[in-house]
């Protein structure tokens, strides 16, 4: 098989419930997520067609509705789920997740998180409707 292309969603600002203590996740606070998906873009490079794409827009809706609505501990079940929801669409075949979480730590501009899945982990393995 050929290599995989990528399509990237960079540093999707999210408002959400993180951090380990009740303090922490008392007021939403905003972190920063990429997500990078492996996919075979040659058919939407052909075709100019979305159909033959990732609909990255609804990625995002998912992402955000997901992060927005849920309470998290740590900031890599974050980047877990991310993954789960990108790899809902059964021709991401990898996606890459990273989670930055801002004035975290003292003296350093973020924490950060940075996770890969793939279809083959056991992920993904709802089909999409375009299959």
């Amino acid at each position: 098989m050929s290599e995989l292309d990528k399509l990237r969603i960079r540093d999707l600002r999210v408002r959400c419930r993180v951090g380990v203590t009740a303090e922490e996740r008392r007021l939403p606070q905003d972190v920063l997520i990429t997500v990078t998906m492996h996919v075979d873009l040659r058919k939407a490079c052909r075709n100019d067609r979305l159909r033959d794409t990732v609909d990255y827009k609804a990625v995002k809706k998912a992402v955000l509705a997901e992060c927005e609505k849920k309470s998290f501990r740590l900031i890599e079940r974050m980047a877990q789920r991310v993954a789960e929801l990108a790899l809902v669409d059964s021709r991401v075949r990898q996606v890459d997740v990273v989670v930055q979480k801002q004035g975290a730590l003292r003296f350093a501009r973020c924490s950060e998180v940075e996770i890969s899945r793939s279809q083959k982990t056991g992920l993904g393995e709802r089909r999409s409707r375009h299959e």
